[in-house]
Order: structure tokens, then C-alpha cells, then sequence
């Protein structure tokens, strides 16, 4: 039986203890460990952190650039007086399948390596004993996994991943793993929507349990007092005079869900809520009946050593750093981030883009992403992908659902849309995920420069459009910038003549730069050269009514594969991989500090 996925907490009638720490760890490049028996327990193993990255903490290549099937092993105390509980393990992520076993019990397999997983471990486990759990996990890619790739082999025997996207294929377990005891009767799940009538909000709840007993809500306000209630699995709480939830000045409830038998109280969950509403009307992105413009990035989960590996330390800095530059919202490209990241943008107002990790959905890619001259939705591979892919929207949208800071979900990154195949491919997509989000938020996609108002066949779909654009550094670059300023605004001239009535974001725009390097005048890669690429996108994107943000690329360096159009990785950050400001870091923050939060509303 699969356990409720909400956010781990601690109260009276729930247990939540990290099993993060050092786990023991072991390649199995012959994928022989079910044959010998691994599940049982590791041998002549080394330490892993976990949560961590396995890659970067290795000096030989061999083992940062493994391939294959890799095992962790740790004990875990389970206390007697939980034998009447619900136990089970909560995986916040493991890169990219894995599957799970306890005291040598094959518990659950999991596929999606950006995504919590957990299972019921009452069978499993001896209570008032330690118990062993063994996690094998495969970072090998494929044309059906998200995200997309091929995994080789060399010559010499050994696997090697050609990611059909350009960030490093970081693996391992990359985010917490929690033991988790729940009451035997206990809140699975819940979803909260929003109307607005007048100055007070209605707040529309569902609460899922796993059994009969009553439900009842509660809401309170940031001091503490109770603002309404109400009692019932479903219902609406009228909030007198509500404090809304608004950009970079959060306001945050507290609901408090109850099961009770009679005068006895069953199970309790509280979680933290922000109440606003989200709207596209015309070309305006409204947040709370108000337009907005947004400012930001597109971010990676990228720091020295952990790789992927969730560092809290570093998106403390990475949040510091947007709001000293005046950002107001990041795309989480180009996958869910961990949780902690949302929970974070809710308390201090961002608005979060939030993207499934359906990125290489493009077969006619840059040659140094192993990219083939065919469609990508031709492939036979498609219906088994397309399964994947719907699976893994559908996780998303059920763990992030919640978040105020949550505006839109992005379903693809920089797919193939030129094609007729890819037309069928996006409405089956499209169609299976009405109805999935209680707040019905805007659905949409990032177009790659190949996937224009005049070539794409899938415009119809998205709410609002998202646009990678790259002029002045991977086309019509250095002295040619003005020629790629120009064909920019021959294209935001067609959607204009088209008459959109969609806001356009530009979610990625930029110029690499190699940090220190001064050139006057400027030369490409030196950080007098980014500024003015970005400066060219800015009088782009203030010449159009209709484009309603800028996510620069990237908000720092980030690493990649290795190729000959890379240096040690992306230098399209603002910020360096350290978190320290280049040059545009400096012409952004005055840019982004004198911009009104309704520009062009």
C-alpha cells in the first residue's frame, strides 16, 4: 500500500526522522547484485552523504562518469510503540529509477528520478529493532525516460549517457529520506482553491483520508487565531477581510486538518497556505486580479561537490541573491526541484514556474547533445514515453498543487513542435491533464528558437508561451548582435501581426561568460560582452506589450557534459557556480529595481 505523500511533519500523532548521513555505497557496473544477493546487505562498500550527488566526490572519471545500476545500504531503528502505526519510507527523490528493498523484502520500484516516492512498511519492518534498507538506483537514460537520452557503450566495456539535454545527469539519492509513522487512520491528502468576493476569500477544501471518520477544518491567521472552520471532507471557509498572498509579500494561513471519533482526535496535519488568485485574461498575467511582470531566472539545482544533491545552505544564498537583484520568480528548469525550494518561495513571495523533467523531446538537438536530424515524435518509442510523461505530471501537480507560490506548470522544455507527428502527442497531453490542478492553473511549454508562430503546429495549446531565444550567442554573435536584434524583432513583429492574445515570457535568453574576463571593447565570453547581449533582449522586451516577463539563463553557472562548446560547464549565470555576482548581476539589479511589478499592465 502506498503512503500518503504529503509533506512530512512532527505533531502529536505523526513521526518524521531523516535517515540522511553517510550510507554505505557500490557500483555494480554487471548489474549482478540481485543475482549475489546485495538486497540482503552490501559488501566492501565506501561512504556516500546522503542526500548527495555520487559524481563529483570521486578523483577518477570512471566513477564520476558511471553509468549503470549503484546500490545504498543503511540501518534504521524502528520503536516498538509504533507496531500500531503506519510506517513507511519517504524517498523525497533518487535519480532516476530505483527500487527499494527492507531486511532483504522487495518493498516498491519507482520510476522519475525528481519526485517523492514511499510505501507501507508494516509487513516489512521488526518493531523495537534495527532494520537494514538496501536502494538500487539506475541513471542509465533512454528515449522514454524524463529526462530523455541514450545510454552507449564503449569500446573498452564501460555504459556512457548521451543526455539529449544540456545539464549534468547528477545521480543518486539526491534528497532526503525520511522514516515516517502515521496514525493507523490518517489524512492522505488535500487541496485547497480560491475565490475572491470582495475584501474576504473562500477558501474551497477536499481532504482524502483513508477511512470513515468525521473531517474537520480549520484556519488560522499569522497570529495565531482561528479566522474559520468548518467540518466535512469538502467544503468552502469564508476568511473575513483576508491578507492575501501576494508577490514578494507572502501572507501565509495555516490550515489545520483533523480526523475525529466523537471527542476523540484521530490524526492531525497543518500546513501553511497562501491565498491568491492566478488568472490569464488577454495578453496580462494577473495575480490576485492584479497584472504582473515577471522577473527572474531559469535555476538548476547545481552546487560544487553535492552536484544535485539538495543543499539548503546553498538556496538560502540563491534566494538572498534573487531578492538583492530584485527578482520575483524562477521557472524550475528543467525539472521539480526539492520541496523545501517551494516552501521557501511561499514564505518569501517568489512565483514559481513549475516544470516537469520532460526536457529532450528534440531529436534534431545541437550535435554536442547527441542530437539526431529526425522528429522526435515519430520515434517508436512515443506511447511508452507518453506514459511516463503523463505519470510524472500527474506527481507534480499532486505534491505542488498546495503551493501559493506555484503559478503555472510547465509540461515540456524545448520539445519538437515543427512536425504534424508532434500534434497528437501534445493534445494527448494536454486532454489528460485537465481537471488535474484544483486551482486550474495555466498550462504551457518552452518553444526553442526552432518553434516559432509560423513553423510551430501546437500554439493552440499553452495558456501563456514561454520562448527560448538565443541571438547574439548561439547565432549572429559579437559584432552580428545587431543583426540578431533585428531578427528578434522580426519575429515578436509576426506574433504581433498574428494578433496574439497570450502573454509571452521569454524564459531563456543569454550569453555564456567565462567570470573575470574583461575585454574593451568587448569580446564574446568576457563579462562586458554578456551584459550588452542582455541589454539587447531588453530593448526588445520593452518595445512589445504583450511579452509580460524575462527568466534570464541562467541564475548561475551550472555544470553540463563535456563538449567543445563548454568550459567546465554552462557560464550563461548571472552568478557564478560560487554565487558571486559578474558584471550583469549588477545591470540587472538596477534594471529589475526600477521595474513596477505591473509593467505593461
Amino acid at each position: 500500500m502506498t503512503a500518503s505523500l504529503l509533506y512530512p511533519v512532527n505533531n502529536g500523532f505523526r513521526r518524521d526522522i531523516k535517515l540522511d548521513g553517510l550510507w554505505k555505497f557500490k557500483f555494480d557496473p554487471k548489474s549482478e547484485g540481485e543475482e549475489f544477493n546485495w538486497q540482503d546487505g552490501l559488501k566492501d562498500t565506501l561512504d556516500m552523504p546522503v542526500p548527495s550527488s555520487f559524481n563529483d566526490f570521486f578523483t577518477k572519471k570512471d566513477e564520476r562518469e558511471y553509468t549503470g545500476d549503484f546500490w545504498y545500504e543503511t540501518d534504521f531503528f524502528v520503536p516498538e510503540e509504533w507496531e500500531n502505526r503506519r510506517v513507511s519510507l519517504r524517498f523525497d527523490a533518487a535519480t532516476h529509477r530505483a527500487t527499494v528493498y527492507v531486511n532483504g523484502n522487495k518493498i516498491i520500484s519507482h520510476e522519475g528520478g525528481f519526485l517523492p516516492f514511499n510505501a507501507d512498511l508494516k509487513q516489512a519492518v521488526s518493531f523495537g529493532k534495527n532494520n537494514k534498507v538496501v536502494v538500487k538506483i539506475n541513471n542509465e537514460l533512454s528515449r522514454t525516460t524524463l529526462p530523455c537520452g541514450d545510454t552507449v557503450t564503449l569500446k573498452n566495456g564501460k555504459k556512457m549517457v548521451r543526455p539529449f539535454f544540456d545539464f549534468y545527469n547528477y545521480s543518486g539519492l539526491n534528497r532526503s529520506v525520511h522514516l515516517i509513522a502515521l496514525p493507523d487512520e490518517s489524512v492522505e491528502d488535500y487541496s485547497v482553491a480560491y475565490e475572491l468576493d470582495g475584501e474576504d476569500a473562500i477558501v474551497r477544501y477536499n481532504v482524502m483520508t483513508n477511512g470513515i471518520h468525521d473531517v474537520s477544518v480549520a484556519l488560522y491567521d499569522e497570529d495565531g487565531a482561528k479566522v474559520a472552520g468548518a467540518t466535512g471532507r469538502a467544503g468552502g471557509l469564508r476568511v473575513k477581510k483576508a491578507h492575501l498572498w501576494n508577490v514578494l509579500d507572502a501572507y501565509l494561513y495555516q490550515l489545520r486538518i483533523e480526523i475525529v471519533d466523537n471527542d476523540k482526535l484521530l490524526d492531525a496535519y497543518h500546513e501553511e497556505i497562501g491565498i491568491r488568485v492566478v488568472e490569464i485574461k488577454g495578453t496580462e498575467i494577473l495575480i490576485n486580479q492584479k497584472p504582473v511582470y515577471l522577473k527572474g531566472f531559469g535555476r538548476h539545482e547545481d552546487s560544487d561537490f553535492a552536484g544535485r544533491g539538495f543543499n539548503l545552505n546553498a538556496e538560502k544564498r540563491d534566494f538572498e541573491l534573487m531578492k538583492w537583484i530584485g527578482a520575483n520568480s524562477f521557472r524550475t528548469s528543467h525539472y521539480p526541484y526539492d520541496e523545501a525550494v517551494y516552501r521557501m518561495a511561499d514564505r518569501e513571495g517568489f512565483l514559481i514556474i513549475d516544470e516537469v523533467p520532460a526536457v529532450g523531446f528534440k531529436m534534431a538537438a545541437a550535435s554536442f547533445l547527441g542530437g539526431l536530424n529526425q522528429s522526435f515524435f515519430d520515434g517508436e518509442w512515443i506511447n511508452d514515453l507518453q506514459v511516463n510523461h503523463l505519470a510524472q505530471i500527474k506527481e507534480l501537480i499532486r505534491r505542488d498543487k498546495n503551493h501559493a507560490s506555484v503559478i503555472a506548470w510547465s509540461l515540456m522544455n524545448e520539445p519538437d513542435t515543427v512536425t504534424d507527428s508532434s500534434v497528437p502527442y501534445f493534445k494527448a497531453v494536454f486532454d489528460a491533464t485537465v481537471g488535474l490542478d484544483p486551482q486550474n492553473r495555466p498550462r504551457t511549454f518552452a518553444l526553442s528558437e526552432d518553434d516559432t508562430i509560423t513553423t510551430s503546429k501546437v500554439l493552440e495549446f499553452p495558456d501563456l508561451y514561454l520562448l527560448n531565444r538565443y541571438p547574439g550567442w548561439y547565432h549572429t554573435w559579437g559584432y552580428e548582435i545587431s543583426d540578431g536584434e533585428q531578427n528578434l524583432r522580426d519575429e515578436m513583429d509576426q506574433w504581433k501581426e498574428e494578433g496574439i492574445n497570450k502573454p509571452i515570457v521569454f524564459s531563456e535568453f543569454g550569453a555564456d561568460t567565462e567570470p573575470g574576463l574583461h575585454k574593451l571593447p568587448s569580446i564574446m565570453w568576457s563579462e562586458e560582452y554578456q551584459v550588452e547581449c542582455v541589454q539587447m533582449f531588453n530593448r526588445v522586451f520593452d518595445s512589445y506589450e504583450f511579452i509580460k516577463g524575462e527568466q534570464i539563463w541562467n541564475f548561475a553557472d551550472f555544470q553540463t557534459v563535456e563538449g567543445n562548446m563548454r568550459v567546465n560547464g554552462n557560464k550563461k549565470g548571472v552568478f557564478t557556480r560560487q554565487r558571486q555576482p559578474k558584471a550583469l548581476a549588477f545591470y540587472l539589479k538596477k534594471r529589475w529595481s526600477d521595474l513596477p511589478l505591473d509593467y505593461k499592465g
